[in-house]
């Protein structure tokens, strides 16, 4: 009788930038959900010489899925060997490696390449993997050669600003807030419609937001939520003027009560800085109109969150 049957494809693509500067990309898994699509949120949870482990949240055919990995990082040969300790249904286990080969001074070549098996061999689920598998290792390559590109050009700048607010209470209270987002059309003037799902703290949420000028405007994320003290979030249906939007909530309690932050991480799409701002406008306009209206939206529920708690406090 055969074993499970196993699935190897590779994908790859050409970078205009040194084959160092690449991988130093793929190394720093931090930063993953600021250069690939699909990475919600990237954490690495031990090192020990060139064997990690890391914990992924990330979204695969629109559905938010977590696993962990172990990785075999090998800069002198320009490899980092991949394989998943707990994978997430249908994917049964799943492995590969990043290839970065040099081409010239900047130039190089990434091969992606993956092996992977199905729960219980099921041909629905193996088309789902394939789908997956192909869907996001095209958009990594892309992303990773946009990044890659744009830092050597140093054309990638994004506007990174936090706001906080202090609010009377307990840390497990304002998370609480910040976690029921079901609730928010009932506790936030801004948000009209809320869309949401949760599975164990890995959330999708789709809500319509409401601008100053009454207008509405429709945004959907993935968030991580790690109970007591932080959320984590990327969008992945973002307004006009953004290409990228990831965030974090963190709660911090002290002998006065909760600093609760709301941090934010955004790339500007100049491409539509005249159609929403008008042909005059400049990229700092746009800067400063999204940093105006998220930080008015992060604000003003934070506001709500210290008026619930502190009104609600005995």
């Amino acid at each position: 009788m055969s074993g499970p049957q196993v699935h190897e494809v590779e994908h790859e693509i050409t970078v205009d930038a040194s084959a160092k500067a690449v991988y130093g990309l793929l190394e720093e898994v931090e930063n993953w959900p600021q250069i690939f699509p699909p990475s919600v949120l990237v954490e690495r949870v031990e090192r020990e010489g060139e064997h990690e482990r890391i914990r992924i949240w990330a979204t695969a055919n629109g559905a938010a899925k977590t696993w962990t990995s172990r990785r075999r990082l090998v800069p002198a040969a320009g490899r980092i060997e991949f394989r998943q300790e707990v994978s997430s249904p249908p994917v049964a286990a799943m492995g590969g490696a990043w290839i970065v080969e040099p081409l010239g001074e900047d130039c190089c070549r990434v091969r992606l390449l993956h092996d992977y098996r199905a729960v219980e061999d099921d041909p629905g689920a193996l088309e789902w993997i394939s789908t997956a598998v192909d869907r996001n290792s095209r958009a990594e390559l892309d992303a990773l050669k946009s990044e890659a590109e744009a830092a050597l050009h140093g054309s990638q700048e994004r506007l990174v600003f936090e706001d906080t607010t202090r609010i009377a209470g307990r840390v497990e209270d304002v998370y609480a807030f910040i976690n029921e987002a079901h609730l928010w059309p009932e506790r936030l003037p801004h948000v009209a419609r809320v869309n949401f799902t949760d599975d164990d703290g890995l959330q999708l949420l789709e809500m319509d937001t409401r601008a100053v000028d009454g207008s509405t405007h429709t945004t959907t994320s993935v968030r991580v939520c790690i109970a007591p003290d932080r959320i984590h979030y990327k969008q992945t249906q973002l307004p006009a003027l953004m290409t990228l939007h990831t965030g974090q909530w963190r709660f911090e309690e002290d002998a006065d009560g909760v600093r609760a932050t709301s941090q934010h991480t955004v790339s500007i799409n100049e491409a539509n800085i005249a159609a929403v701002l008008g042909p005059e406008a400049t990229l700092e306009d746009g800067r400063a109109m999204v940093r105006k209206a998220l930080g008015t939206n992060s604000l003003s529920t934070l506001a709500q969150a210290k008026a619930h708690i502190e009104g609600s406090a005995p």
